[in-house]
């Protein structure tokens, strides 16, 4: 039996389905993030109603504390620079540039930049629930962690004047 092209199908742009997702047009982004000498600064580069990118930059020495996020997986990347991650049970594994992490939901992680120069890591994040706007970090007592607080190891950002990664 062969198969044959089917020639009396009507275009593409005229098939329901297909026409829909026309309608949802792709988003283009640029990585670009200032580099710091103090703290950590997130860019938000884009977002949609599943997924979130966001640009982190960290100073050398910079951390966040133990945590996990219960409504996201979420991947790091290593852009540039090194960082050493900790899972709840105090293993590490050191990462440079294009090495990765994958966090489930509900596996309990923190980093620091363990690298002279500024880490730079690309953070791609997948909400599990939608319905539930809450990312939902938590602490080891299960208690809400908020990302910019002491808590979670928060210095104020100083820029590096001039200096960009791109």
């Amino acid at each position: 039996m062969s198969v044959q092209a089917d020639t009396k199908a009507a275009p593409i742009r005229e098939r329901p389905h297909i026409k829909k997702a026309m309608e949802i047009p792709p988003v283009y982004f640029h990585l670009r993030g200032q580099l710091l000498d103090q703290g950590r600064f997130d860019n938000h580069i884009v977002k949609t109603a599943n997924m979130a990118i966001v640009l982190k930059v960290y100073a050398s020495g910079g951390e966040n504390a133990l945590h996990t996020h219960m409504n996201e997986d979420h991947v790091f990347i290593i852009m540039q620079g090194t960082a050493r991650f900790y899972d709840a049970e105090g293993t590490s594994c050191e990462l440079g540039k294009n090495g990765g992490i994958l966090l489930p939901a509900g596996a309990y992680y923190w980093f620091e930049a363990t690298s002279s120069e500024p880490l730079v890591i690309l953070r791609v994040g997948v909400k599990l629930d939608r319905s539930n706007p809450d990312n939902q970090r938590v602490d080891v007592h299960g208690k809400p962690l908020l990302g910019h607080s002491a808590e979670n190891k928060t210095v104020p950002a100083i820029f590096r004047e001039g200096a960009f990664f791109e």
